[in-house]
């Protein structure tokens, strides 16, 4: 089995510190989270960005100086989203595509979220598309339901999306799918035998669904995006400290975890 892909998602655009205290905000809060999550076994950082008053923003130069600060601390895989928040144009969502980033999300498809919309029309994801392929950005496929994924399958067909796809289910999205075990199976039985995958499991799915991407062969992603709770009751004091669990339950359970540049050579990005 392939060594797993630790992902931390950071901060999100719909936490806020009133609900998470320890949520990172600013570039050097967010640069120094990405660092001790390396150091606790992650490869791979997804990043939203904060504007000054702590709001989510998608503004090139914002995402600009957290890369580089990231950079300057360790070698981790910078995974900037191109979802934002909900209420952001498709033209602000691409800004970070533009500073050619190793990887970057694509979302394939609209659902409900919450009590919104998460926008993504067919057109829209096709001009991300060719500007990811234009730079060499490698785009993880954020599908929140079974449709999403025909969707990828449908533009690698068409030759918009390159092969072997990687994959991230989110699941527990309230007005989307949901995340029990049975979703999950019923997304990976969907993809193709090459493509790697992730899950992305929110609110108390999280540690579920972690342990079941290791048992799988997939791989897990954690943070405050997706849930601010290290176990109920309890606030997470750092995402660090949810990476650092599931490091530990995938050794324990004889999985060893990836580094930077292994998860590169199982993403089949260049290695650094």
């Amino acid at each position: 089995m392939e060594k797993l892909i630790i992902t931390a998602c950071l901060t999100g655009a719909e936490v806020t510190r009133e609900q998470q205290p320890n949520l990172p905000l600013t570039p050097d809060e967010i640069a120094e989270a990405a660092y001790q999550c390396y150091l606790a076994g992650a490869s791979m950082v997804h990043v939203h960005a904060r504007d000054e008053k702590g709001n989510p923003t998608q503004d090139y130069a914002v995402y600009k100086e957290i890369k580089e600060k990231i950079e300057a601390k360790c070698n981790i895989i910078f995974q900037p989203s191109t979802g934002g928040a909900t209420w952001h144009t498709p033209q602000q969502r691409m800004q970070p595509i533009e500073l050619s980033p190793e990887m970057a999300t694509l979302s394939m498809g609209t659902c409900n979220f919450a009590d919104d919309v998460f926008m993504n029309t067919e057109e829209n994801i096709k001009i991300f598309a060719n500007r990811m392929n234009e730079l060499g950005v490698k785009p993880e496929l954020e599908c929140f339901e079974k449709g999403m994924v025909d969707t990828a399958l449908r533009f690698a067909k068409k030759g918009l999306i390159k092969t072997p796809m990687h994959f991230d289910f989110v699941l527990g999205v309230p007005g989307a799918m949901g995340g029990e075990l049975r979703d999950l199976l019923y997304m990976v039985e969907s993809i193709p035998a090459d493509s790697t995958w992730t899950v992305a499991g929110v609110g108390r799915y999280q540690l579920p669904l972690n342990i079941a991407a290791i048992m799988l062969g997939g791989h897990a992603r954690t943070g405050f995006e997706d849930n601010i709770y290290y176990k109920k009751g309890e606030i997470a004091t750092s995402n660090a400290q949810l990476v650092e669990r599931v490091a530990r339950l995938s050794r324990e359970m004889g999985r060893e975890v990836a580094t930077p540049d292994e998860a590169r050579a199982i993403l089949g990005l260049q290695v650094k």
